[in-house]
């Protein structure tokens, strides 16, 4: 029996990217897979088609992260459909660049909506409808450990938070066995970040072993703290960036 099997997983941001194969993977074990998306539409038709193709069953919903009731509602939806909601990847998030001079406060709200407070709200309606040794986990950024480069402030900074929020939920939820940690991917080949881009050997040379993530990297993570095996594992960090932050 595949290790996920009769679990339900929501996917934030699932659309592309890290999040598209996050889905793949927890579909692929087994797992029913919702995702949400804000604009990649045709990309989160396209992963349900392929999951169903595959034996599996997906569902994407639209939500935007900046857009609390609507985060709420497609959580709702979830838990009305499959009945529960095992597993909650919080996976969507922005990369906004500035320095602080440059940086707006609409700048702030906008990043911290999206990367901290979705989190929180995500968290706070799926536990609603989790049940006890269930699991949540967050996305996090290398960046929220260091920061190489300037311009990245903002990021980090919500980034950052995550690990705190990670520590403290996994707190309050030990008495049920829900576990919360966080992943901090580094550089990752996706289209906001192509392993080909024009500051991609920036990118390698901070690296110990020079290679860019692919998103299965961190599907493999998830799936593994998702999993059985992932039981015992709570408040932890996860860094995967070849050595980036060493």
């Amino acid at each position: 029996m595949q290790p996920l099997t009769g679990k339900t997983a929501l996917v934030t941001g699932g659309g592309r990217g890290i999040g598209a194969a996050i889905a793949q993977r927890l579909a692929g074990d087994g797992a029913r897979v919702a995702i949400t998306y804000s604009q990649s539409r045709d990309g989160a038709d396209t992963l349900v088609r392929e999951i169903e193709s595959a034996g599996g069953e997906a569902l994407a919903l639209r939500a935007d992260n900046r857009d609390a009731q609507a985060l709420e509602a497609a959580v709702e939806e979830v838990a009305a459909r499959y009945g529960a909601i095992d597993i909650l990847i919080n996976n969507a998030g922005i990369f906004h660049t500035g320095t602080i001079d440059q940086l707006t406060l609409e700048d702030f709200d906008r990043t911290m909506d999206i990367n901290v407070r979705a989190v929180f709200g995500a968290s706070k309606a799926a536990l609603r409808h989790m049940p006890d040794g269930g699991r949540i986990l967050t996305i996090g950024s290398n960046l929220a450990l260091q920061v190489p480069w300037p311009g990245i402030g903002l990021y980090a900074m919500s980034k950052a938070a995550l690990v705190g929020f990670t520590r403290g939920l996994a707190r309050d939820l030990g008495e049920r066995r829900i576990n919360v940690n966080v992943i901090h991917p580094g550089s990752t080949d996706t289209d906001m970040n192509p392993a080909d881009g024009e500051l991609s050997d920036m990118q390698r040379g901070t690296m110990a072993i020079q290679r860019y993530n692919e998103p299965s990297d961190i599907a493999g993570m998830v799936a593994w703290l998702a999993g059985p095996d992932g039981r015992s594992v709570t408040g932890a960090e996860f860094t995967i960036d070849g050595g980036s932050n060493a």
